[in-house]
């Protein structure tokens, strides 16, 4: 068995006003599945509005065209489809799926929420008011929900990567259906435009529907603001946020990987899976197996139009935080110096080579499989050759990423959300401390005031 995977046979076309349409037959199954993406996102919020595209995606299916959110809402469920609008750092993403026979329908409904959105102050005002609680209540009972937004705010500071794509408790506050509005003009367009249409589709007939839907959609009346690549971390910084009373610390680990057209991903992939990437991993094995410190630890990428973060994540009870992190960043360490053997290497790829065509089973798999190609510039053999990719990774290559994507432990800051009072002195350590309280609206953090020695690792 191969384990390769290969694009069904596809159409794609650019429209004249540079919107990308790709048409993905399947007829296993009599359902279609969108996947429009517009680049922005996030990164185009403006300054103290951090949450504004998340708002304008969200309402994007709140009434559309002739039908208000009622109706708009009707008419999806009547089709037997579903519409979801999110957006991410670089992209909104609106996605969903139809019976086929009302795929005249979907395109329809696609079209009038990219085109004529009805913009209802009372429908802002609900999500805007909700995203606030969420926030609030993930501070409240889970604000493990939490730790990467303050992470990527800590690890990225200025830089567009750094935003809260959700928004924050004061952004959001700030909003007005006038800034959606606005933001709409300045950054929705033909041009912005990638349409992915795949499953039980006629495909001609829909070809020619989207032409004639988006082809006429004006370009943005603003230029994309170009993306500058993520300032390199000097040395090590850690992030407090003050829960107190907590039992628990939860802890980020964060530094600079790769972007999304990093050429060895495969490598990459093996190597993450051996660290930090299934339940038998170098870092779940340390502090979940071996040490019970942790109920789960973790490592992932996030590879976006720039460098991203490569992030360890897990927890430990309060007694127990500076040990847990002292063993995090050991396995960290221990994997920069020594790197995997061959029989881990073997083992990842027989796990990455059977879990890859699970990812690409159904229409929606497959429009937003398409959808990153289109979104991030990719060739089609980002899909099709990725299991022979994956087969051919050496141990040569392991090494190389290992040096190139994986930051070194005194190149990262530290996120911990935990009592100050009972962690406070043991973080001191690993780097220059700043402190906020886990109440305190916002996610970002003032530069650390004064500088302590740092642990060994």
């Amino acid at each position: 068995m191969t384990h390769d995977v290969r694009s069904p046979a596809h159409e794609r076309r650019t429209l004249p006003n540079g919107a990308r349409i790709a048409i993905v037959p399947q007829r296993e199954v009599p359902l279609v599945a969108f996947c429009a993406i517009l680049r922005g996102g996030a990164r185009c919020d403006p300054a103290g509005r951090s949450g504004l595209s998340a708002l304008v995606a969200a309402l994007l299916g709140k009434g559309a065209g002739a039908r208000g959110t009622c109706e708009f809402a009707e008419a999806v469920e009547s089709a037997g489809g579903s519409f979801n609008a999110a957006a991410t750092a670089d992209h909104i993403v609106v996605s969903g799926q139809f019976l086929s026979q009302h795929q005249e329908r979907m395109l329809e409904l696609l079209a009038d929420a990219l085109l004529a959105p009805r913009w209802s102050r009372a429908e802002l005002e609900k999500l805007r008011a909700r995203q606030i609680e969420l926030i609030k209540a993930a501070k409240d009972s889970d604000p493990a929900e939490l730790l990467a937004t303050y992470g990527r705010a800590f690890l990225f500071r200025r830089h567009p990567y750094g935003k809260p794509v959700m928004g924050a408790e004061d952004s959001l506050a700030s909003i007005t259906i006038e800034d959606a509005l606005r933001h709409y003009r300045s950054h929705f367009g033909g041009d912005r435009l990638a349409l992915i249409l795949t499953g039980d589709v006629s495909g001609p007939r829909l070809a020619r529907a989207a032409a004639k839907a988006f082809g006429g959609w004006r370009p943005a009346a603003t230029r994309l603001p170009p993306l500058a690549r993520p300032r390199p971390i000097r040395g090590r910084r850690v992030l407090l946020i003050d829960l107190p009373d907590a039992a628990q610390s939860y802890f980020w680990i964060g530094g600079l990987g790769v972007d999304k057209r990093y050429e060895r991903r495969a490598a990459l992939d093996l190597v993450n899976t051996l660290f930090g990437g299934r339940f038998t991993s170098l870092l779940n094995s340390a502090l979940r197996i071996r040490s019970g410190l942790s109920y789960e630890a973790f490592s992932s990428f996030n590879r976006g139009a720039v460098r991203g973060e490569f992030a360890i994540r897990s927890l430990a009870q309060t007694e127990h935080t500076a040990e847990a992190l002292d063993l995090a960043l050991a396995t960290l360490a221990r994997l920069k110096s020594t790197g995997v053997s061959r029989p881990m290497l073997e083992s990842a790829r027989a796990y990455a080579l059977g879990q890859y065509p699970l990812s690409l089973e159904t229409a929606a798999d497959w429009a937003f499989a398409f959808g990153e190609l289109e979104a991030y510039g990719l060739a089609p053999a980002y899909i099709d050759g990725y299991g022979a990719a994956l087969r051919g990774v050496s141990l040569e290559d392991a090494r190389r990423v290992i040096a190139e994507a994986f930051p070194a432990p005194g190149r990262a800051v530290v996120v911990v959300i935990g009592d100050a009072a009972k962690v406070r002195a043991s973080l001191a350590r690993y780097g220059p401390v700043a402190e906020i309280p886990l109440a305190r609206p916002g996610f970002d953090a003032a530069p650390p005031t004064r500088a302590r020695r740092p642990s060994r690792y």
